[in-house]
């Protein structure tokens, strides 16, 4: 048999050839991975944006929520304060309604009693100080005469009883009050009852 001597460098020629497909290899493979981990990182940079991108539309919804509850709550605050307010100021009303027909009778019994004598003076002074002792009391809690005799007519105030024909006073004019009227804290709580004065329907005959 013949023998095949291989020398040293015929072995390293050898394995160099060996080994460059081998590094081929794991360069091509080096190459995908890190395509494919850049792929991967990408996506998760668009997900995280995505997410942070959702967050803020929530943030902001929730902001506009929380605007909208605290105008709401400052609305029902003032509600609350106004009603509060308003009981405060005409809780007497139905009270100072049942008072003014008490304060018409003194009214009417002090016009009826006329020139007072020795023997009516003293009930007519009588009666003046039950009626000023009611109207103070009256005004103090911000109850308010409303008597126009001589003013213009004011339906948010007066109501017109009858309508006449009066020289001395001007058109739509109150020539008379029947019955005073009274407004609590600026709120009526009794028109007056008044007669108006109308225009006069008299002319000139101008064919003389």
């Amino acid at each position: 048999m013949t023998g095949v001597i291989v020398t040293e460098e015929e072995r390293k020629k050898a394995g160099n050839g060996a080994a460059e497909p081998q590094a081929e290899g794991a360069g091509a493979a080096g190459a995908d991975t890190t395509a494919a981990d850049a792929s991967a990182g990408a996506t998760a940079a668009a997900d995280a944006d995505a997410e942070l991108a959702t967050l803020r539309e929530q943030l902001l919804a929730t902001e506009d929520r929380m605007l909208r509850v605290q105008a709401e709550a400052q609305n029902m605050i003032r509600r609350a304060e106004r009603d509060v307010e308003n009981a405060r100021k005409f809780a007497l009303e139905r009270f100072t309604g049942a008072l003014l027909p008490v304060i018409d009778n003194l009214e009417r019994a002090l016009a009826a009693m006329g020139e007072p004598d020795d023997t009516t003076r003293p009930l007519l002074e009588g009666v003046q100080l039950t009626h000023r002792s009611f109207l103070d009391v009256l005004q103090k809690f911000d109850v308010a005469v409303v008597d126009p005799a001589g003013a213009p007519f004011n339906p948010e105030l007066h109501q017109a009883m009858s309508m006449i024909e009066s020289p001395e006073a001007a058109p739509n004019s109150v020539v008379a009050v029947m019955q005073k009227g009274y407004t609590l804290n600026g709120r009526l709580v009794r028109p007056a009852m008044v007669v108006v004065a109308r225009p006069s329907t008299q002319h000139v005959d101008t064919t003389a």
